[in-house]
């Protein structure tokens, strides 16, 4: 949990950084790519962490606009639709909340937790789908890279 939001926009900010760097690999011909019919797609993956962002912390209080919808995106769409999103909540959180309300405690989709638990669940939910995009962005032939540590290649490359 997190008690101050400083603490949790550094680490937010990091976590950002990661995420833009692995959409920035997706190409337009892989976006179709899923792990069996009717999953999620490395498109939907990618948009749905941009809408989570919105969904999850309207859903907590923040005063967020939810995304327009539309049928398809481009690979660059992506990504830059999810700093545009990811740089907006950051902004409304810290003109909407304070280190205090951290430690408040609201119903969250039908349980009792905390503010702070809520940034931390927003960050777990992140990661949880960045894991399956990489599984995806394999499948597709795409170069993964390294999200908490270097990836394989980035590995062979390190030993020469």
């Amino acid at each position: 949990m997190f008690r101050s939001l400083e603490d949790f926009v550094r680490t937010w900010e990091r976590e950002t950084a990661q995420t833009v760097k692995l959409m920035n690999h997706l190409t337009d011909e892989s976006l179709s790519q899923q792990v069996v019919p009717d999953h999620f797609t490395l498109e939907k993956l990618g948009v749905h962490l941009s809408q989570a962002i919105t969904y999850m912390m309207s859903s907590a209080g923040l005063d967020l606009q939810p995304m327009k919808e539309r049928d398809s995106f481009k690979a660059e769409e992506i990504s830059a639709l999810y700093k545009e999103t990811a740089e907006e909540f950051v902004s409304t959180l810290q003109e909407q909340w304070n280190d205090e309300k951290l430690t408040e405690t609201t119903t969250f989709f039908g349980s009792e937790t905390t503010y702070g638990n809520i940034l931390l669940l927003l960050l777990q939910h992140q990661t949880h789908h960045r894991g399956q995009m990489t599984v995806l962005m394999r499948q597709a032939g795409l170069t993964v890279p390294g999200m908490v540590g270097p990836s394989r290649e980035e590995w062979a490359a390190m030993k020469g």
